[in-house]
């Protein structure tokens, strides 16, 4: 009995007759003009009863009174013999009483069918089965890493609060709300964070603000401006980092937990700007990176945060030819305050109100009048003293240089004056 699971090659036979005949005039012309003519170790009849060659499958298609088709076998003899039987059967010159032709077309290796569908199923199931097993190595080390993270939290005070492993020993720490936003930050190397766990502000971390620069970053919902509120009656809170909207500090990204720090805003800034909601709580959205600050009535906030080149930060510089009467004021102010050494508040027109030695500037923003509109200094200002000039409301801020300013407020008119 032949297997079909045994075929090695298909012979592929096209013909053509001179009449109108049938499958089985075809097959009884193959078997007929065929026998004994490769001896009997070949003879098409032995080959199908030992196995060795298939059923022969016949199609035809007649037009015009002639008859076309092709012709199939199927055979598990070696090459040799399989090409013998092949070109026994274009011996072939009639089919019944039809003149007819008969030319092989191809022999087919029916195992490189089986290969290539073998191949493709392997494909399949590697992907399907073996996915889960693909090592990658920096998948390995990076958890490894997040694993050591975790282990060196510590636990602070008599309260326990969470903390990265850094906290005692930085001049700097990150207040977060929970367990989980420290654990993220130490998966991203960030080790100087502890967590309030709630709006009861723990007394070890109101001991920690008063003797380190406090960072606040607090998830940015509703939550978060809560305890923030708590945090900033009860702390001594330095800068707010503001988390995009709507995201928690626990599930952000190495790139979303990055630009909030590095954006940070002064206290009195935020302050200054009177965020409140109709509760009378904090509400920073407008602080966050990119953002739109606007005041609670709606008008902007002096504060507002505009992303600015730092290249070219100023507004105007003084030095042209034609001066107007208050530039000639600054510039002759700027030599004096050379010599002296001092900061200068002035009112709207130049005018001194206040005058204290530069190496006080700290206090020299507490004490500054209230009718100040103005800030005039010998020393470059950053963007440390330029949030500060922001929060006091000041109309305008004059020195020689300014240094890297990315968020100008759009109510300070900057004022070089060389």
């Amino acid at each position: 009995m032949y297997s079909q699971e045994s075929t090695k090659y298909q012979i592929i036979i096209s013909f053509e007759t001179e009449g109108i005949v049938e499958k089985s005039d075809v097959i009884g012309a193959i078997f007929g003009q065929t026998e004994g003519l490769l001896g009997e170790e070949l003879d098409l009849r032995d080959l199908q009863r030992s196995g060795r060659v298939g059923r022969i499958d016949v199609k035809t298609a007649s037009k015009g009174g002639n008859t076309k088709g092709e012709i199939v076998i199927h055979s598990s003899l070696d090459k040799a013999e399989t090409a013998l039987l092949a070109a026994s059967i274009e011996t072939i010159e009639r089919v019944g009483p039809c003149a007819s032709q008969f030319r092989v077309a191809k022999v087919e290796d029916s195992r490189i069918e089986k290969r290539k569908k073998l191949i493709d199923r392997a494909k399949e199931i590697l992907i399907m089965s073996f996915d889960e097993g693909l090592i990658d190595t920096n998948d390995l080390i990076d958890d490894v890493r997040q694993h050591s993270r975790i282990e060196k939290m510590v636990e602070l005070g008599e309260e326990k609060v969470p903390a990265g492993p850094n906290v005692m020993d930085s001049d700097a720490i990150i207040v977060v709300e929970g367990r989980a936003d420290v654990i993220n930050l130490l998966k991203y190397g960030i080790k100087n964070a502890v967590a309030v766990e709630g709006t009861n502000i723990p007394q070890t971390i109101v001991d920690l603000c008063r003797t380190k620069t406090a960072t606040a970053f607090v998830d940015g919902d509703r939550g978060g401006d809560l305890i923030l509120s708590e945090l900033i009656q009860v702390a001594d809170i330095d800068f707010v980092a503001v988390s995009p909207r709507g995201r928690s500090v626990e599930d952000m990204s190495r790139k979303e937990i990055v630009k909030p720090l590095r954006y940070k805003v002064p206290l009195e800034v935020i302050l200054g700007a009177k965020c409140l909601s109709k509760d009378g709580a904090l509400d920073i959205s407008a602080f966050a990176p990119n953002g739109k600050n606007r005041a609670a009535d709606g008008k902007a906030a002096a504060s507002e945060i505009v992303i600015e080149s730092p290249k070219n930060p100023m507004e105007n510089i003084i030095g042209q030819a034609t001066l107007t009467p208050f530039e000639k004021e600054l510039q002759m102010q700027m030599k004096e305050i050379r010599k002296s050494g001092v900061i200068r508040f002035t009112d709207g027109n130049g005018s001194i109100l206040n005058e204290f030695p530069q190496e006080e500037i700290d206090a020299a923003f507490k004490k500054a009048s209230a009718d100040a509109k103005g800030f005039i200094s010998p020393m470059p200002i950053n963007q440390s003293v330029l949030d500060r000039i922001s929060a006091l409301g000041l109309e305008f801020a004059a020195s020689p240089e300014f240094c890297g300013i990315v968020r100008k407020p759009v109510a300070v008119r900057l004022i070089t004056v060389p």
